[in-house]
């Protein structure tokens, strides 16, 4: 079995992440989305519910198993032996920080790294931006699966 790991917070998950999950799910059966948990941040949503979030949202693609994780990654990888993290990169900003963190991986624990460039129409999408929009009322529709929006939505309305 071929197996790797995209990591994150997914405060919430949106479609960029949607399209590494997506292309990852295609060159390995089994995808393992990890949730980190961070209690330094409070986040939007519980833990818990973003991983439902995304149970949702990959529940086509047929060989995703979602899981949060709390330390570091390289121990989630062991613990599942799990041999590749894959990371989309939106920038080159991007890749300075995690061709840092795919090099501190790989020799901590032998775990490798890939990185798959984000498509052009999601390269600027982050979960804080699309937060902020919403909190002001711009319209993120199209950057979420409707689920995810509509809880958003209720979220922000609740707060």
């Amino acid at each position: 079995m071929r197996r790797a790991v995209c990591p994150g917070s997914f405060d919430p998950i949106h479609n960029g992440h949607l399209d590494i999950i997506g292309r990852a799910s295609r060159l390995y059966d089994v995808v393992y989305v990890a949730v980190g948990i961070n209690e330094s941040k409070k986040g939007l949503f519980t833990v818990e519910e973003r991983m439902e979030l995304i149970r949702e949202a990959t529940a086509d693609y047929g060989n995703i198993q979602v899981e949060s994780f709390h330390g570091l990654l390289v121990d989630f990888c062991k613990q599942r032996d799990i041999p590749a993290i894959v990371k989309g990169l939106r920038a080159v900003s991007d890749f300075d920080y995690e061709l840092q963190m795919a090099q501190m991986n790989l020799g901590l624990s032998g775990v490798e790294t890939l990185f798959v460039p984000t498509v052009p129409s999601y390269s600027f999408l982050s979960s804080s931006l699309v937060k902020e929009v919403a909190t002001w009322g711009g319209d993120v529709a199209h950057l979420l699966p409707a689920h995810v929006h509509a809880a958003l939505l209720e979220r922000l309305r609740n707060r």
